[in-house]
């Protein structure tokens, strides 16, 4: 005489766990729409308002976003929004290229050069040394560095390398792009690792034991296998440089412009309807480029 046992469905079996997990959801939900939709909608609902020297005035209007592309009609010269907006994807594009490039690197070393976890956990910590300082004291220390009068300066005059110093080397967009390299390249170097320290060494043994070279087994192994990384930290990146402005004011000598910076300028002078219209538009270039990104790989699977 057989017995047959009827397995239930999961919802059957445990009608308290569907509660417990949204229970256990709540207080991050909380903080998400506290802290991150309802200012969300009070910057897009202050965007549409009108304001005068003195007041906001709570009245439905498109004349900000009107303003922001004021002048973008002329097509004989560009208007300087498309002007920001270039300079800040040029800073943003050379920003995540240059990350991408060191991150990579450092990620590939750590994960398959260095042997032991100790030795990996060690240099990795150094890599953070950097995140154990102020941005803004991070930022200031290139200033004695890269100055006119700066170290870098006086010792290549010192060594007859160059007679007068060179000016491009501090308030230009090359202190820019370096003094963001040096912020953020972290977290590139995190999300990569993370990513290549999960890839199955069985792989590379499979692939070395076919005859691919050292580049082969590079670019159609460990590059795919690291995509997710590569992603997130390229999220991380272009998200934080386009809307970045004290490096930006700070390196770039209050002469660099940048989106970040416009918004940042209409605030201090209570222009807050017109920079919450500017924040808007920023912020759906910022949500279409991490769309974009998050086609490429589905992060939720990978991870």
């Amino acid at each position: 005489m057989s017995t047959s046992t009827t397995t239930l469905p999961a919802s059957t079996q445990a009608p308290g766990r569907s509660i417990a997990a949204w229970w256990q959801a709540m207080p991050l939900s909380l903080v998400f729409v506290l802290f991150f939709l309802i200012p969300l909608a009070l910057i897009g609902m202050v965007s549409f308002w009108d304001f005068n020297e003195y007041e906001l005035l709570p009245a439905f209007t498109f004349k900000n976003y009107v303003s922001v592309f004021d002048g973008c009609s002329n097509m004989d010269e560009m208007c300087v929004t498309f002007k920001t907006y270039l300079s800040t994807f040029k800073f943003s594009f050379l920003v995540w290229l240059i990350t991408l490039v060191i991150g990579f690197t450092v990620s590939y070393f750590l994960a398959f050069h260095v042997r032991t976890s100790g030795m990996q956990t060690l240099l990795f910590v150094l890599c953070t040394i950097p995140f154990w300082t102020s941005n803004v004291i991070r930022m200031i220390s290139w200033v004695p560095l890269l100055g006119r009068n700066g170290l870098v300066n006086q010792s290549l005059q010192g060594i007859g390398l160059i007679n007068t110093p060179i000016e491009w080397l501090l308030f230009s967009d090359f202190s820019v792009v370096l003094a963001f390299v040096h912020l953020y390249t972290m977290f590139m170097i995190v999300p990569i690792f993370n990513s290549m320290m999960r890839i199955d060494r069985s792989l590379i043994e499979a692939a070395n034991d076919s005859g691919a070279s050292a580049w082969q087994t590079l670019w159609n192994v460990i590059v795919p296998l690291s995509r997710t990384g590569i992603i997130i930290g390229s999220i991380f990146v272009i998200t934080i440089v386009m809307g970045d402005f004290v490096t930006i004011g700070v390196m770039g000598g209050q002469q660099i412009a940048s989106i970040g910076k416009i918004i940042q300028v209409q605030t201090s002078y209570l222009q807050f309807p017109l920079a919450a219209a500017n924040a808007v538009i920023l912020l759906s270039i910022v949500l279409m480029i991490i769309w974009a990104l998050t086609r490429l790989v589905d992060i939720r699977k990978e991870l």
